[in-house]
């Protein structure tokens, strides 16, 4: 998934599988059936559907993020809750910016893993010139886009 600067990530597949054996926080995963679906799952960057198998896990995206790249982050590792698929998932299936259709926050940070800033997106129309922006500042390596109501973890979004 790219957008004119940048490049979307999901959670990987094999971090997925880590994080169902032995999430970020250190417990396993407890799947269970979505009955009524609609949980934003961020290994395929989509809503659950009803009767799929899903877990909700600790993740620490920007502690992996750093593991790649050398980055210390210090105080601003983190990590909290995230919908993932209880089994295998293929992935993304689009190329769109997902989860844009609430208020969103995208969180900027530079490449030793400090905060830089975040905007606040309050509509669709917003989102890609929003991303554009915060990619337009040399000093930004990735953002993470969040939801508002729940600050929770979406995506990330690396300069491509």
């Amino acid at each position: 998934m790219s957008t004119h600067t940048s490049l979307v990530r999901a959670v990987p597949p094999q971090v997925v599988k880590e994080l169902l054996a032995r999430d970020d926080a250190g417990r396993p995963a407890v799947p269970v059936t979505d009955d009524e679906g609609g949980a934003p799952l961020r290994c395929c960057l989509r809503r659950s559907r009803p009767g799929e198998r899903i877990a909700l896990v600790s993740y620490a995206p920007l502690r992996r993020w750093a593991a790649e790249t050398g980055a210390d982050p210090g105080a601003y590792d983190e990590q909290g809750p995230v919908f993932v698929h209880a089994e295998e998932c293929p992935g993304p299936e689009g190329d769109g910016l997902p989860f844009t259709s609430a208020h969103r926050v995208l969180r900027r940070y530079s490449a030793d893993g400090r905060i830089l800033g975040g905007r606040l997106v309050e509509s669709p129309e917003d989102f890609a010139p929003a991303l554009r922006e915060a990619f337009a500042d040399p000093a930004v390596a990735l953002l993470h886009v969040r939801a508002v109501e729940y600050g929770c973890f979406l995506y990330e979004v690396r300069r491509g």
